[in-house]
């Protein structure tokens, strides 16, 4: 029996968008491998899978029609259809590209809309909120771990994504000497590539529209055997497969851009958690680095 979203999720779009994040990443590693093939199609093309025909979909993925019916059913689902269901509404709620959004936000304002501070300041709260209660703790812990005994540790990010990843590795180098931030300044991806083994990290920050170099990326440093963690917000990112951790970061905003507001918060946390794990030799390298910038005059001198 279908259910409207309301029914099944009384929480509305929201509670019925993490369910589907949370069943996909939690039951992903007990598919077979026929179950995982479909699933791997599904969220590479969320679109298709919402707009044409499971028939036209089966003949593309080289998959039997009942195949991605007993996915559907293995995350959850009553049916195929209420899984397309869920898509629909999922992109239906970010589908619309920036210009389209900046053209709406446009309109509000000069229809005399004059809250889109307060809309902001609360959809930004709300994607904290979010960020707070579906993070997956013992995954956070996990990776903080991970990132303490790494031997090197590789920031990607690109676009939008890019300001971010470079933040993140800003705070690192206070604390830590193995991480560095890939492509940084017209270095080569491929130069940061070379030599990532399973004793390193890759951080991989992408939001749509996906960065192509950061999705190859995640893959690579899968392949070697690195520690992959994906920051995205939207489980259609190609680069989870190649994961070994994630977290789904909400960026919902009436801003015509995605909102980073939660991402950097996540950013701060893990190297928040990351000095804590480090102890003082974290704080020895903290004091030396205030050090030298006062000595390079690269910090003004009554801060």
């Amino acid at each position: 029996m279908k259910h409207s979203p309301d029914e099944r999720f009384p929480g509305g779009y929201l509670d019925l968008q993490l369910s589907f994040e949370q069943q996909l990443s939690g039951k992903y590693a007990s598919l077979s491998a026929k179950l995982k093939e479909a699933a791997d199609f599904v969220v590479a093309n969320p679109i298709d899978v919402a707009t044409r025909s499971l028939r036209a979909l089966s003949k593309d993925a080289n998959l039997s029609p009942a195949t991605f019916s007993r996915m559907s059913t293995a995350l959850g689902y009553d049916s195929y259809e209420d899984l397309r269901d869920v898509l629909r509404l999922s992109i239906e709620h970010r589908g619309n590209t920036f210009s389209h959004r900046v053209e709406a936000l446009q309109q509000r304002h000069g229809g005399g809309d004059q809250g889109f501070l307060t809309e902001h300041l609360l959809e930004c709260a709300g994607n904290l909120q979010n960020l707070e209660a579906a993070i997956d703790r013992p995954m956070l812990e996990a990776c903080v771990e991970r990132l303490h005994s790494a031997r090197k540790v590789l920031v990607v990010g690109a676009l939008g994504s890019t300001g971010i990843a470079e933040y993140l590795a800003y705070m690192a180098s206070f604390i830590a000497d193995n991480w560095s931030m890939a492509s940084r300044m017209g270095a080569s991806l491929a130069s940061g590539l070379v030599g990532m083994s399973d004793q390193d990290v890759m951080i991989v920050m992408t939001k749509p529209p996906f960065a192509s170099n950061a999705i190859n990326a995640a893959r690579e440093a899968h392949d070697a055997g690195a520690f992959v963690i994906v920051i995205t917000d939207t489980h259609t990112c190609p680069a989870l497969v190649h994961a070994s951790a994630h977290f789904i970061v909400s960026t919902e905003s009436q801003h015509f851009f995605s909102s980073y507001a939660a991402t950097v918060v996540l950013c701060e946390v893990l190297i928040g958690m990351l000095a804590g794990r480090a102890g003082a030799p974290a704080m020895d390298r903290i004091a030396e680095v205030e050090l030298r910038n006062r000595r390079l005059s690269e910090v003004w001198a009554g801060s």
